[in-house]
């Protein structure tokens, strides 16, 4: 295994990042929202095994108050090895000047997210349209 970082999501095909998505059971994320999706990220991170796209993140950024970090994902072959927190180190590291980075963490990887840095918000609110996402995150 070769693992590389790098930060240009135009080189790389949506099909590939779609095929991380669906590794891990995120269906809806088709090859035109995942280029709408990364075309507005402000920093993109991405995990190549030579060639092949195996795990990607991706932050919005005002440049200096306030950052939010999405889509932290490793295909599931390759999770366990540390290329999470390989990307994750990456994110950071490009938001290292910004005041406040903001996560949101999929149920059962707050553990993760804590061993990087990251912890628990006292005050964070938030709105889902999606009713189970609503009730899966939200008091």
């Amino acid at each position: 295994m070769n693992i590389k970082l790098h930060n240009d999501f135009p080189s790389v095909n949506p099909e590939e990042l779609q095929d991380v998505y669906a590794s891990v059971g995120w269906m809806t994320h088709n090859a035109d929202i995942i280029t709408k999706i990364f075309n507005a990220s402000t920093h993109v991170t991405l995990a190549m095994d030579n060639d092949r796209v195996i795990g990607f993140g991706r932050a919005l950024s005002d440049g200096v108050f306030n950052a939010a970090i999405y889509d932290v994902v490793v295909h599931s072959n390759y999770q366990g090895m540390g290329i999470g927190r390989l990307i994750m180190n990456d994110l950071l590291q490009h938001l290292q000047d910004i005041s406040c980075v903001h996560l949101i963490s999929t149920t059962g990887n707050e553990d993760f997210y804590r061993s990087v840095g990251l912890k628990k918000a006292k005050t964070s609110m938030a709105r889902y349209l999606n009713p189970i996402r609503s009730e899966e995150y939200l008091e």
